[in-house]
């Protein structure tokens, strides 16, 4: 009957969305070219194509996330107590110290730190690489050969966003005003 449609397509147009799963793309790192890290140094970027797909219930998806997320916070108080360590071997860096500058992770116990007593879920993880860090990176995911030309390019660009709008005080002069020969309203 004709009601009967009617309903089955009413109840086909919930408005209800529901997840059961999470796909998950991995990707191998490559070097950027497509952000402006705020440090010197190259960006970091990722392969055209993904190299591998995992799929997760939410509840699994959930516990990975806080097993890598506890991983992180980890890495980031061990590079903490590290640098704690060295400030006062060299007396918040006013004095040299040999015994400073031989430190590295592998001298940081994982006694000295206390990930258990953070909030994971408080702690923020999109935190900047220093350059360093982003180079080995890159170098662990197998690029060899780092284009020193992105450096420069990158510090060109952190330079030019340092000058902003122009030079126009009371009015605007369009003759002499780098905003309207941008074509943008006189900042």
């Amino acid at each position: 009957s004709a009601t009967s449609i009617l309903k089955r397509q009413k109840q086909l147009r919930r408005k209800n969305v529901r997840f059961d799963q999470v796909t998950v793309y991995y990707f191998a790192r490559r070097q950027g070219f497509t952000s402006v890290p705020s440090q010197g140094g190259s960006s970091l970027g990722m392969a055209q194509r993904h190299n591998s797909v995992r799929r997760y219930t939410l509840c699994e998806f959930a516990q990975e996330q806080e097993v890598n997320h506890r991983e992180i916070l980890r890495e980031h108080l061990k590079e903490e107590k590290l640098h704690a360590k060295k400030m006062k071997l060299t007396k918040n860096g006013t004095v040299e110290s040999e015994e400073a500058d031989g430190l590295t992770l592998e001298d940081v116990s994982d006694d000295d730190i206390d990930v258990e007593n953070v909030e994971v879920d408080d702690y923020f993880f999109l935190q900047p690489l220093p350059t360093k860090r982003r180079r080995a990176l890159l170098r662990a995911s197998g690029v060899h050969r780092i284009d020193a030309e992105e450096k420069q390019e990158l510090r060109a660009i952190r330079l030019s966003r340092e000058e902003c709008g122009c030079d126009c005080r009371l009015y605007c002069d369009p003759e002499a005003c780098a905003c309207s020969q941008a074509g943008i309203k006189c900042q």
